[in-house]
């Protein structure tokens, strides 16, 4: 039918337009925070394009649920206000004929969204996770950024070098402030070091040419020591982040297995996003009912309130099941059936034009007081 390749010519085109725009601005925001997070040496500069890669994937599914809801939404708004829903009505034409072609249009988009939630999502965050622990488990003098001063992961040492080498093992001009068990500092400044590991595994940062300043220049103890080369214990590389990942990094062979809450929670929002995507796709087609004269800003802001709240019910929910405070099977389908409820009702609403409490009847009563009140 040349209506329906028309129409899902149409969604394709704002489909890509929408779905550019969000992309670039979460893709901005997600630089924005990686990049303050390399500055801030709690990520390694080498791995920026890699987190942001799998930020990206992370948040793919939203964008698409979005991507989907806003095509349909502004397409279907240009429609009232090009009167072209009024010539489909004139024709005898019913609303729910909008179904199929906004379905075949966005069937990719949920199938692409329930991969993504059950499978592509998951391996990004296990590989995120990854590879921060990675760098969290490295040496503290590797961790440093250079020119700026580093707190060392036990909190008790603070690092500072003018300069890394490539391989991030040998640092120049060096500066440690230790806190002893006993509360007095001890500060140490080197010209060059390097990492080096012993037979048993312990990690030192081995620096030449400096000085060590122990105690306080006001008390009769404070010491100053010249050396050659001095060996700083800073690991043991026996030492393993050990940890239960998180359900997030959980394929779903594993997330299934898993009967804690947080197990259970995840599973329900992984079910959801799929769900969502189609539900507010066919929400969009009644809701984009707009008065011809009037602008079509408030029904899009109206449609992301909905979305707004539909995703954050969810995520009630989804906390609920996380603190066992509600069961699995009673939380995962209330939402999207009270959402599918009110997409009925709408239609139903927008089919009977004669009902009292059609949206154009209530802009007649409202415009008749209107002009009631100005010739009063």
């Amino acid at each position: 039918m040349i209506f329906q390749r028309a129409l899902r010519r149409e969604l394709t085109s704002t489909a890509g337009g929408v779905f550019t725009t969000l992309f670039t601005i979460t893709l901005t925001v997600m630089l924005i925070k990686i990049l303050g997070q390399a500055a801030g040496g709690q990520v390694a500069s080498q791995d920026v394009l890699a987190l942001i890669g799998f930020q990206s994937l992370n948040y793919m599914p939203i964008i698409l649920i979005l991507t989907g809801f806003i095509s349909v939404l502004l397409v279907m708004t240009r429609s009232y206000q090009d009167s072209e829903i009024v010539v489909w009505f004139a024709c005898g034409m019913s609303l729910t004929r909008w179904i199929a072609p906004v379905l075949r249009f966005g069937w990719p988009i949920v199938a692409l969204v329930g991969v993504l939630s059950f499978v592509v999502t998951p391996w990004a965050n296990e590989q995120s996770s990854e590879y921060r622990s990675r760098f969290e488990q490295r040496e503290d003098i590797a961790r440093v950024s250079p020119g700026k001063f580093q707190e060392s992961a036990a909190a008790n040492r603070i690092f500072f070098v003018e300069g890394i080498s490539g391989d991030a093992s040998k640092v120049r001009n060096i500066f440690v402030n230790t806190i002893n068990s006993d509360g007095k500092n001890s500060v140490v400044v080197a010209k060059e070091g390097e990492t080096t590991v012993d037979a048993d595994g312990e990690k030192f940062v081995v620096m030449n040419k400096g000085r060590r300043y122990d105690g306080s220049p006001s008390l009769p103890d404070f010491q100053i020591v010249d050396f050659e080369r001095y060996g700083l214990l800073i690991g043991n590389q026996s030492q393993t982040a050990a940890g239960e990942r998180s359900a997030r990094a959980l394929q779903m062979v594993e997330l299934l297995a898993k009967q804690d809450g947080f197990a259970r929670g995840e599973l329900l929002w992984r079910i959801a996003l799929p769900l969502m995507s189609l539900a507010l796709m066919l929400l969009a087609i009644p809701l984009s009912f707009v008065n011809p004269r009037a602008g079509r800003s408030l029904g899009l802001l109206v449609a992301l309130l909905l979305f707004v709240v539909y995703s954050n019910t969810v995520s009630v929910f989804q906390a609920s099941v996380a603190q066992q405070r509600m069961s699995f099977m009673m939380a995962w389908w209330p939402v999207h059936v009270i959402v599918a409820l009110l997409v009925v009702g709408m239609f139903a609403l927008r089919l009977n034009i004669n009902h009292p409490y059609h949206p154009s009847r209530l802009w007649s009563r409202v415009r008749r007081a209107m002009t009631f009140q100005r010739e009063a």
